[in-house]
């Protein structure tokens, strides 16, 4: 089984960010200020030893990476923003691949939405920064070529040679099929077997796999979390991790659709009163709930599995150590790669 982790670069400057929310925005400024807001919350989240780290110092990614392998993480998964050519958040995966002595696996998730204020949530009015836009061919092109370097290095993930390329919303691109298509193309024309693509499954949406499209992924907790508010008459602010975990794993999975397990949800830094929080949350749920999910996914015929997240702090999303837990999050997958399911 291959765990692969998302990862958040978020944590460092840059332009965008700076002239949206003031000079030395990271999503550590949404960490730092956050505070309990109802009685049941773990808040405020601190890193071990106050590892407010700047990702674009190289030991810090390498300390991650020593980390995750430690534990028996697979892999991480980057996000990725394209704007036209205009690239954001790039500098820490590019200092990854320019660091051939790191090692760590990793593919690209493309976070194909808008670059909006909510998203840090900074009130409710959905103000965007950056469209989100497809282009046709010329684009296509210069988009694959920013991948292509990322692809031939040989950490990049891969599936029978065909690396592997997660897609936030499939169905918010009008021309998918022909750009997919178009990639796999000049990715067989460079030598690997197309590009492995996967589909995020995220919120009420899900899109169906083509003949382009290999495979797809629960992003957890945010596809269960909908549903259970779906179907509530009750308001609250608050989910029990128990009863998301337990309504993931009773989901029927077949081969080709990935599961996902989350370590703990929170985004009340980001979005203050109107923000979602889980309760219950603890290592111990967490080693029992990704063995779980791992003896499924091997009767389902996967042999990938992700975890959401490596740091996804502003969420409360997290394995990295922290002053409450420490290193337990890593050491329980540690323990529970260690096993063996029949």
């Amino acid at each position: 089984m291959k765990l692969i982790a998302f990862y958040l670069p978020q944590f460092h400057e840059i332009p965008e960010n700076n002239d949206a929310w003031g000079n030395g925005f990271t999503e550590w400024v949404n960490v730092k200020k956050a505070n309990r807001i109802f009685a049941q919350q773990y808040q405020p989240r601190e890193p071990l030893n106050d590892n407010y780290y700047n990702l674009l110092d190289r030991n810090t990614i390498r300390w991650q990476a020593e980390l995750a392998n430690k534990a028996g993480i697979y892999g991480f998964c980057f996000y990725h923003y394209w704007f036209h050519g205009r690239l954001v958040l790039e500098k820490p995966i590019f200092n990854l691949l320019s660091d051939k002595s790191i090692q760590l696996r990793y593919c690209f998730s493309w976070a194909n939405e808008p670059w909006t204020k909510t998203w840090h949530g900074a009130g409710g009015e959905k103000e965007i920064l950056i469209p989100q836009t497809y282009g046709g061919e010329e684009e296509w092109e210069a988009h694959y070529q920013y991948f292509l370097p990322y692809f031939r290095d040989e950490r990049y993930i891969k599936e029978e040679n065909a690396p592997m390329l997660l897609i936030y919303r499939l169905r918010n691109i009008p021309e998918f099929n022909q750009m997919i298509k178009y990639w796999n193309n000049r990715a067989i024309s460079d030598g690997f077997n197309g590009i492995f693509i996967v589909s995020m499954n995220v919120g009420r949406e899900h899109v169906s796999m083509s003949k382009w499209v290999n495979a797809s992924v629960d992003f957890e907790p945010n596809t269960t979390k909908y549903e259970l508010y779906a179907y509530s008459s009750n308001n609250k602010n608050y989910l029990d991790y128990d009863e998301i975990c337990l309504k993931m794993l009773h989901k029927l999975h077949k081969q080709g659709h990935f599961r996902t397990m989350f370590v703990d949800y929170d985004d009340t830094p980001r979005r203050g009163e109107r923000g979602i929080y889980v309760v219950n949350a603890s290592p111990d749920k967490f080693e029992k709930y990704v063995g779980a999910s791992m003896e499924q996914s091997n009767m389902e015929g996967n042999h990938y599995m992700f975890l959401n997240a490596w740091n996804e702090w502003g969420e409360g999303n997290y394995l990295e150590p922290d002053k409450r837990w420490g290193y337990a999050y890593l050491d329980k997958i540690r323990k529970v790669i260690g096993r063996k399911y029949e």
